[in-house]
């Protein structure tokens, strides 16, 4: 996929992008050993799937780009307020299938709705029937489910899922542990009214599998996914959503992290309720 290409449908989702390590000075673990960049993958694996798909689905060697240490000063420079500060309301109080929901009927509950949306559709229940099966229905509008299901069924196959690393079901190997997050950066009104609203929610992902012999390490990519949505039984439901990549910082040299390290970050660390 490359850059600035974008595709809408019912059901893609995701983002591919590319980090830079600097590797540890021992090659004793596969973490520190690998290094991987931009991945590719069909046409078809971008409209059905989207970023799980296509950061699993191909890994290419990236070359290591420029260093600027400069930074921009200068009042010009600075954003808006508008568009970054959080408005310090609460977005919901309920949750269906372990995600927020009843948001409010106004562009902040359908931002709040987006981007509580994303990381729903970017993590690792998603490699499971029966966790892909409630994210769905929590988070889609009603008329749509069945018919997203039924292409998201045929591309989660336990083919799919062992060419990933994992288990047929979509679990992780013994001894694995398996990485799919995403973290939402910022989110933007394109369109909206009473009973819809368009929005773009800027995106960073982790996807792979932490542990010693892993041929598919945890790497990052940066992503925007488009989201339309629709006033329906009371919430904001996604009606269609597309992606594409970036934009993505110049990357930084940190080092890669130990298997071990990554997969206690995990189990240790859990994720946020997004509000505007």
């Amino acid at each position: 996929m490359s850059l600035g290409d974008e595709r809408e449908t019912s059901g893609g989702y995701g983002g591919t992008g590319q980090t830079r390590t600097r590797l540890p000075e021992s090659s004793g673990d596969v973490y520190g050993g690998a290094r991987r960049g931009g991945r590719s993958s069909s046409r078809s694996l971008v409209t059905v799937v989207g970023v799980v798909v296509l950061l699993i689905a191909a890994i290419a060697f990236a070359n290591r780009g420029g260093d600027d240490s400069a930074s921009p000063s200068g009042d010009e420079n600075q954003p808006n307020s508008s568009t970054t500060a959080a408005s310090g309301t609460r977005p919901v109080d309920g949750k269906s299938a372990g995600i927020p929901g009843g948001f409010a009927r106004d562009e902040q509950g359908a931002q709040s709705a987006a981007a509580n949306y994303s990381v729903a559709l970017g993590s690792a229940d998603m490699f499971t029937t029966a966790g892909r099966d409630a994210i769905l229905q929590s988070i889609i509008a009603p008329s749509r489910v069945s018919g997203l299901k039924a292409t998201l069924d045929k591309a989660y196959t336990p083919e799919f899922n062992k060419n990933a690393g994992l288990n047929e079901d979509g679990s992780a190997p013994t001894g694995y542990t398996f990485v799919s997050r995403t973290s939402p950066i910022g989110t933007k009104v394109t369109e909206a009214s009473d009973t819809s609203a368009t929005i773009a929610v800027w995106c960073s992902g982790l996807l792979g599998l932490a542990g010693d012999n892993s041929t598919n390490p945890v790497t990052n990519s940066w992503f925007t996914i488009t989201m339309k949505l629709g006033w329906t039984g009371g919430d904001w439901k996604i009606v269609t959503y597309s992606q594409k990549e970036g934009p993505a910082p110049v990357p930084g040299d940190n080092r890669a992290s130990s298997a071990d390290d990554m997969a206690k970050a995990v189990d240790e660390y859990g994720g946020f309720t997004y509000a505007r």
